[in-house]
C-alpha cells in the first residue's frame, strides 16, 4: 500500500494514510552535535549557497547549488527524514523522529530551531505564511517565514486538534485556519476556525481526509477516499469521485489556475496501487475530470508549473506536461531511465521538485539529480552523487 505517513515505519508518510510506529531518525540534536556535523575540507567554513537544493540520503542530507546542482556541503543526520519548503529564499524544513527542524540550507547550518513532538507531518506554504502539523500531538504552529532570518524561533500561532491524527492545516489570508478533523483511527472531515481558534465552520463528508493544495483564488481542495472537499469564499463544496472509492490523497495547487491536481486511486485493498490515472477539480466548478497517462506514478511525481501546468513523472521515465484546462499532454520530457515504484513508501524512487521554471528530478539508481527546463524541454543540469537520495526539496521564496 501507498501510505505515506511521516515517523510511521514502512507503511505512511506525511503525504498519505499510514499506520504508526517510530522511525529511528535521530534528530533535536544542536548543530555543533556529532550526527550533523557539516562535511567540507578541514578548517573551511561554508560558503553561501544561493537558491539551494536539499537531497536525503542515507545518514544525512546533500545541500546542492540550484543552479549547477554543484554540491556545496554534506551534512550528517542519521535515520530517515523528510523535507520541505520552510517559505523563504534560505531555509528548508527537515522532518526527523523528534520533530521539525529548521535548517538554513543557504548557510548550510541547523540555527536551532526546533518544533518538537512525535510523528512530524505535512508542512504547508500559504498567504506568507508556514504552518506545520505535528501527527502525534494534533499541535499545529503557524508564523511568518521570514522570522526564520533571526536565527531565533519565530513567535507564531499555535492550535491542538481535539485528538492526534495524520492531519494538515493551511492559514487563509484573513487568518483564518482549516484544519482537518480526526482521530489515530479515523479521519473524517475539516473545521474552519477564526483568528481567535474559534471554531466557525465544519464539515465531516470526508472519509480518509488528506492533504490539502490551494488553487487560484484562495478556493483550498482537501483530499478524500470519495473525492475532495473544496472550501472557497466561506462555504465547502463536495466533489463526488466517479468510483465509490476514488482516493484523492496527494494534490498539488497553483496561484495560476482553478484546477488542482491530484493522484487518483481506486482499490482499497491494493498492498500498492499503481494509478495511470490523475485527477483534474475545477474550483470553480466543482467538476472533476480523471485523465490517463498510459504510465503509473508515485505520491512523489506531482508538481505544478510556473503557467499552472499539471506536472506528473511517470513511471516511464517521462514528464508530463498536461493543460489543466483541457487534460490535454501537452509535452513529453524524457528525464530518467524507467523505474518501478517500490513497495516500501520509504524506499527511494525518483522524485519531482519543481521551482520556477525548473523541474528537479532525482534518479536514484544511478545516484543524480536533474534539472530540466520546463518550457523548452531541456535538461540544463546533472550531477552524480556520492549516494543514492531519497527525498528531494529546496528554497522557495515568495509563497
Amino acid at each position: 500500500m501507498n501510505k505515506p505517513i511521516r515517523n510511521r515505519a514502512l507503511t505512511g508518510t506525511a503525504l498519505a494514510l499510514a499506520a504508526s510506529a517510530v522511525l529511528t531518525a535521530c534528530g533535536g540534536e544542536d548543530a555543533a552535535s556529532p550526527d550533523t556535523q557539516a562535511k567540507n575540507a578541514p578548517g573551511t567554513k561554508a560558503v553561501a549557497v544561493k537558491d539551494p537544493l536539499v537531497a536525503t540520503f542515507d545518514g544525512g542530507l546533500y545541500v546542492l547549488d540550484g543552479e549547477s546542482l554543484k554540491p556545496a556541503r554534506t551534512i550528517e543526520l542519521p535515520g530517515f527524514n523528510r523535507l520541505n519548503p520552510a517559505g523563504d529564499d534560505s531555509h528548508v524544513i527537515v522532518s526527523t523522529d523528534a520533530g521539525f527542524r529548521v535548517l538554513n540550507a543557504a548557510e548550510q547550518t541547523f540555527p536551532g530551531i526546533e518544533y518538537k513532538g512525535a510523528k512530524p507531518g505535512h508542512v504547508v506554504l500559504h498567504a506568507g505564511r508556514t504552518v506545520l502539523f505535528t501527527d502525534g500531538t494534533g499541535e499545529v504552529n503557524a508564523f511568518d517565514p521570514d522570522d526564520l532570518d533571526s536565527g531565533k524561533k519565530p513567535q507564531g500561532r499555535t492550535y491542538t486538534s481535539a485528538e492526534p491524527h495524520h492531519g494538515v492545516a493551511i492559514e487563509l489570508s484573513n487568518g483564518h485556519l482549516l484544519t482537518t478533523l480526526g482521530t489515530e483511527e479515523k479521519r473524517t472531515g475539516a473545521l474552519v476556525l477564526d483568528k481567535n481558534n474559534k471554531e466557525i465552520k465544519r464539515n465531516e463528508d470526508c472519509p480518509g481526509v488528506h492533504g490539502e493544495a490551494a488553487a487560484k483564488g484562495e478556493a483550498v481542495g482537501i483530499g478524500c477516499e470519495d473525492g475532495l472537499l473544496i472550501f472557497k469564499d466561506g462555504k465547502f463544496t463536495k466533489v463526488d469521485a466517479p468510483d465509490a472509492y476514488g482516493r484523492i490523497g496527494n494534490q498539488r495547487g497553483s496561484d495560476a489556475s482553478p484546477i488542482l491536481l491530484g493522484d487518483y486511486k481506486t482499490d482499497p485493498e491494493a498492498e500498492l496501487e499503481r494509478p495511470t490515472r490523475i485527477s483534474l477539480i475545477n474550483t470553480e466548478t466543482a467538476k472533476l475530470r480523471l485523465v490517463d497517462l498510459g504510465t503509473s506514478y508515485s505520491f512523489r511525481s506531482l508538481g505544478r508549473g510556473p503557467h499552472g501546468e499539471a506536472l506528473v513523472l511517470g513511471t516511464n521515465g517521462t514528464l508530463h506536461v498536461i493543460d489543466p484546462e483541457t487534460g490535454t499532454v501537452e509535452k513529453k520530457i524524457p528525464v530518467v531511465d524507467k523505474w518501478q515504484e517500490p513497495l516500501d513508501w520509504q524506499q527511494a524512487r525518483p522524485t519531482l521538485f519543481v521551482r520556477d521554471h525548473t523541474a528537479y528530478v532525482s534518479e536514484p539508481g544511478k545516484r543524480k539529480l536533474h534539472a530540466v527546463d520546463i518550457e523548452s524541454g531541456k535538461k540544463v543540469a546533472s550531477v552524480t552523487l556520492p549516494q543514492s537520495t531519497n527525498e528531494l526539496s529546496g528554497v522557495v521564496a515568495g509563497h
